[in-house]
C-alpha cells in the first residue's frame, strides 16, 4: 500500500494499542446513535400505525439533514489533531471552538428553514393524509434540537482530535438512557403522544450538547483558549468542510440511486435491498471506528512532522481494515441462517436476498480498506481529493446502476454495481496514499 520499510514488532504493538484505544470507544458511540431512532420507534409504535409512519418520515428527513453536516466532526478532528501533534493545545482547542460556533450557526439556519417548511417537506416525501400531521409535528419539534445535534458533532470532533474517544462514548450512553426515559415519560406518563417523543429526544440532545460544552469550556480555560466567536476561524472551518460536504453528498447520492433502482425492480427486491442496506450500514459502523482512529492518529503524526509514523500507522490500519473485513464477511456467510429469518419470513424475499448477501460478504475486505483510507486522508486534511474521488466514483456508479433494470438485471446485479463502486473508491484512495502527496506536515495543512 505505502512504500516503507517493514515496521518493527514493537512499533506495530504501539500502533495496535493506539488504534484499539481510539477505535473501541468510537465504535460504542457510533452504535449508540442509531439506538435513538430505535427507541423512538418502539415507543411511538404502540401509539398506532399512523404515528409510526409519521415518525418514519420525519426521522428520514432529520437524518438526511443532519448527515449532510457530518463534516463538522471529520474536519474538526483532523484540524485539532494536527495542532495536538504540533504541541499547541491552545490552538487545538481554539480550532475546535470555531467548529462549534459554525455548528451553532448552521443549526439556526436549518431551524429557520425546517420549521416553516415542515408540512411541505412531509408532503413531498409522500406522507399519507393520516400520517402527515404526525410527521409534521415530530419534524417541527425535533428541528429545534438540530443545533444541539450539530454541536455534538463538532464537539465530538474536538475530543477525537484530542485523542479522546471515551468521553463521546459516555455521553452517547447517557444520551441514550435519557432519551429512553424521557420518551416513555412524556409519551405515556404526560400523555403527549408523538409530540412527547420529539420533545424527549430534543431534551436529550440538548443535554448531550451541554455535557460536551462543559468538557470543551474546561479545556479552553485550562489552556487559555478564547471561547468567543472568531469570524476568520469560523470561515476557515467552513472552507475546510466544503470538500467533505461534497464527498458526503456524493455518497448519499450513490445510496439514493441504489434504493431508487431497487424500488423499480419490484416490492420483493426493494424489501431485500432494505435488509442488505441495514446490514451493510451495521458493518460500516464497525469499520468506521477504525477510520475515526485513523483521523485522530494521522492528524497527530502529521502535525508533529512525523511522516514515518504516519506511514507506519496507515499501513497498520489498512491491515486492521482488511482483517476486520474478512472476519465480517465470514460472519455474514455463517450467520445468514440465523439473522435472515429475523428480518423477513417471506420466502421470496429470502431467496432474492441470499445471492446478493454473498456479494456483500465478499466486498467486506474491500470496504475495510476503503473506510480506513478514507479516515487516513481525512486525518491528513486531504478533503479536496476525497471530494473529487467520490465524484468520480458517483460518475462510474450511476450509469451502471441505472442500466440494471434496463438490461433485465436483478438485486444481485445491483449489488455487484455497489461492489464496483467500492472497488473504484478503493482504487482512487489507494493511488492517493501510494503517492504520498497527502503527507503535508505542520500544524495546518
Amino acid at each position: 500500500m505505502i512504500q516503507a520499510p517493514a515496521t518493527p514488532p514493537s512499533r506495530r504493538r504501539l500502533h495496535d494499542r493506539e488504534i484499539l484505544a481510539l477505535a473501541v470507544p468510537a465504535f460504542g458511540a457510533l452504535v449508540a446513535e442509531p439506538l435513538f431512532v430505535m427507541v423512538d420507534s418502539a415507543i411511538v409504535g404502540h401509539l398506532g400505525t399512523p404515528q409510526l409512519a409519521g415518525l418514519a418520515i420525519a426521522a428520514a428527513l432529520l437524518t438526511t439533514a443532519v448527515s449532510v453536516f457530518v463534516f463538522l466532526a471529520y474536519a474538526t478532528t483532523a484540524a485539532v489533531a494536527r495542532r495536538v501533534g504540533a504541541g499547541d493545545l491552545t490552538a487545538a482547542i481554539r480550532q475546535g471552538v470555531d467548529g462549534i460556533w459554525l455548528a451553532i450557526l448552521l443549526g439556526l439556519v436549518v431551524i429557520a428553514l425546517a420549521f416553516p417548511l415542515a408540512p411541505w417537506l412531509v408532503e413531498v416525501f409522500g406522507a399519507s393524509d393520516t400520517a402527515a400531521p404526525y410527521a409534521t409535528t415530530y419534524l417541527r419539534i425535533s428541528s429545534l434540537g438540530i443545533p444541539a445535534m450539530l454541536v455534538v458533532m463538532a464537539a465530538t470532533g474536538v475530543l477525537r482530535g484530542l485523542q479522546n474517544t471515551r468521553t463521546p462514548l459516555y455521553v452517547a450512553i447517557g444520551g441514550f438512557a435519557a432519551n429512553a426515559a424521557l420518551n416513555a415519560g412524556l409519551v405515556y406518563g404526560a400523555g403527549l403522544g408523538i409530540a412527547g417523543s420529539a420533545w424527549g429526544t430534543v431534551i436529550a440532545q440538548i443535554g448531550m450538547a451541554a455535557a460536551y460544552l462543559v468538557v470543551v469550556i474546561r479545556g479552553a480555560r485550562r489552556h487559555g483558549a478564547s471561547l468567543r466567536p472568531d469570524a476568520a476561524g469560523i470561515k476557515a472551518s467552513a472552507r475546510a468542510g466544503v470538500p467533505l460536504l461534497v464527498r458526503t453528498l456524493s455518497l448519499r447520492a450513490v445510496l439514493l440511486i441504489a434504493t431508487a433502482v431497487a424500488a423499480r425492480l419490484g416490492d420483493t427486491d426493494i424489501a431485500a435491498h432494505q435488509i442488505l442496506l441495514s446490514l451493510w450500514s451495521l458493518m460500516a459502523f464497525a469499520l468506521d471506528a477504525i477510520a475515526i482512529a485513523g483521523q485522530a492518529i494521522i492528524g497527530r503524526y502529521l502535525g508533529a512532522g512525523d511522516t514515518k509514523g504516519a506511514r507506519e500507522a496507515c499501513r497498520r490500519m489498512v491491515q486492521w481494515g482488511i482483517a476486520s473485513g474478512v472476519v465480517f464477511g465470514v460472519l455474514i456467510v455463517l450467520a445468514r441462517p440465523l439473522f435472515v429469518p429475523l428480518f423477513t419470513s417471506d420466502q421470496s424475499v429470502q431467496d432474492t436476498l441470499l445471492p446478493a448477501l454473498l456479494v456483500v460478504a465478499l466486498t467486506q475486505p474491500v470496504a475495510g480498506v476503503v473506510f480506513v483510507l478514507d479516515g487516513v486522508l481525512m486525518g491528513a486534511g486531504d478533503g479536496a481529493y476525497l471530494a473529487w474521488a467520490m465524484l468520480v466514483t458517483l460518475a462510474v456508479f450511476a450509469p451502471v446502476a441505472l442500466l440494471v433494470p434496463v438490461l433485465g438485471g436483478g438485486l444481485t446485479t445491483l449489488w455487484c454495481a455497489m461492489a464496483l463502486m467500492m472497488l473504484v473508491r478503493m482504487a482512487t484512495l489507494w493511488l492517493r496514499t501510494r503517492s504520498g502527496s497527502w503527507m503535508v506536515t505542520g500544524a495546518t495543512r
